[in-house]
């Protein structure tokens, strides 16, 4: 089992900037890819960034391209999301997840965390 906690949600000014962070609790993520997925105005919830914990390779979605970045900390067994320039349209909640593909609906999600980009 693995236990996913979010934190660094908040309200943001168009332009600003946020980091998500997400605490991986239970077993090792050795072998698995954790991801970032977010939903908002109505829309499905969808990924936007991954990375494998062993590789540390990462992708990014187009919407999110040069404003995210996906990271990890593996001696902190923490993933993070830098947000950038954010925009009222990233408005959402941000779901951590881990898996051993990222073809998968994700086994493991965090509790979510709100993300709100307003003037």
């Amino acid at each position: 089992q693995v236990q996913l906690v979010e934190s660094g949600g908040g309200l943001v000014l168009p332009g600003g900037s946020l980091t998500l962070s997400c605490v991986a609790h239970g077993r090792t993520l050795s072998g698995y890819v954790m991801g970032w997925y977010r939903q908002g105005g109505g829309k499905e919830r969808r990924l936007i960034a991954h990375i494998g914990w062993d590789s540390g390779l990462r992708s990014t979605a187009d919407s999110v391209k040069g404003r995210f970045t996906i990271s990890r900390d593996r001696a902190k067994n923490t993933t993070y999301l830098q947000m950038n320039s954010l925009q009222p349209e990233d408005t959402a909640v941000y779901y951590c997840t881990a898996d051993v593909s990222v073809n998968n609906i994700p086994r493991y999600w965090g509790q979510g965390t709100q993300v709100t980009v307003s003037s």
